[in-house]
């Protein structure tokens, strides 16, 4: 019986979110000519990814003031840390190149404004800077995963200091914040929140909607003035508050 109310569970929430889905493309495409700036795509998303945590039945309870105007580095253990983060404050992401090619996710990222880096490529860290330049003067606030992949959310891997070179060339204020997830007993936030390692999307996704309730909590640290000459070092300063904040929460 367990099981087949979880089917009917997991099923009633993924036809909810794709009606938030079709919702979201609908509207940007009927406003489309009112969506070219950075700030209206982001708030196109925050309203997206709001609706869509409330058909997933996850909460959002925030510590201290979201960020604004400023650089976020977060720790990332799951798709579901973009829907969280946007859902707080008007945002644009720096995401790998490979989430463009994903169907349908790619897309909104894309239409987001979500500035796309090839890794492979050291010089493509100017390329963000320039374009991200834009979003800051604007007020916006960028969100960096620095880690480069998400995790299962036991640890925090090393922070990769390259991207945060426009951050320090431009003197912005980056502020840390640690992310952490409950489900209900006998469920698993290491397998069934965090997305890691080899698991596909669609699977993941299907279990996920199937959780009872998430609860999503998000610890703000204090604005830090990016201006220091050794990227390494401020790269691990950050590591370290963000471990703390997300200590903080368990």
């Amino acid at each position: 019986m367990a099981t087949l109310w979880n089917n009917v569970r997991g099923a009633g929430r993924l036809v909810a979110l794709f009606s938030v889905i079709a919702w979201g493309a609908v509207t940007y495409a009927v406003c489309g000519s009112k969506r070219k700036d950075a700030v209206s795509k982001a708030r196109w998303l925050q309203l997206t990814c709001r609706r869509s945590l409330r058909v997933l039945a996850v909460k959002v309870e925030s510590r201290g003031e979201p960020a604004h105007g400023a650089v976020i580095v977060a720790n990332h253990m799951s798709y579901l840390d973009i829907l969280v983060i946007a859902s707080l404050t008007p945002v644009v992401f720096v995401s790998k190149k490979e989430v463009r090619s994903w169907p349908l996710f790619g897309w909104f990222a894309e239409k987001a404004g979500t500035r796309f880096i090839d890794r492979s490529r050291r010089g493509d860290v100017a390329r963000i800077g320039e374009e991200i330049g834009p979003v800051m003067a604007a007020g916006l606030t960028i969100v960096l995963f620095l880690e480069g992949t998400t995790t299962d959310g036991r640890d925090v891997l090393p922070f990769k200091a390259s991207l945060l070179e426009p951050a320090v060339c431009n003197d912005w204020l980056v502020v840390p914040a640690g992310l952490v997830y409950a489900v209900p007993a006998g469920r698993s936030v290491q397998n069934e929140v965090c997305w890691w390692g080899d698991m596909t999307l669609a699977p993941h996704l299907w279990n996920f909607t199937t959780l009872p309730w998430v609860n999503a909590r998000v610890a703000w640290g204090d604005p830090l003035k990016s201006s220091i000459a050794d990227r390494k070092i401020f790269a691990g300063d950050l590591r370290r508050r963000v471990l703390e904040l997300r200590n903080s929460l368990a």
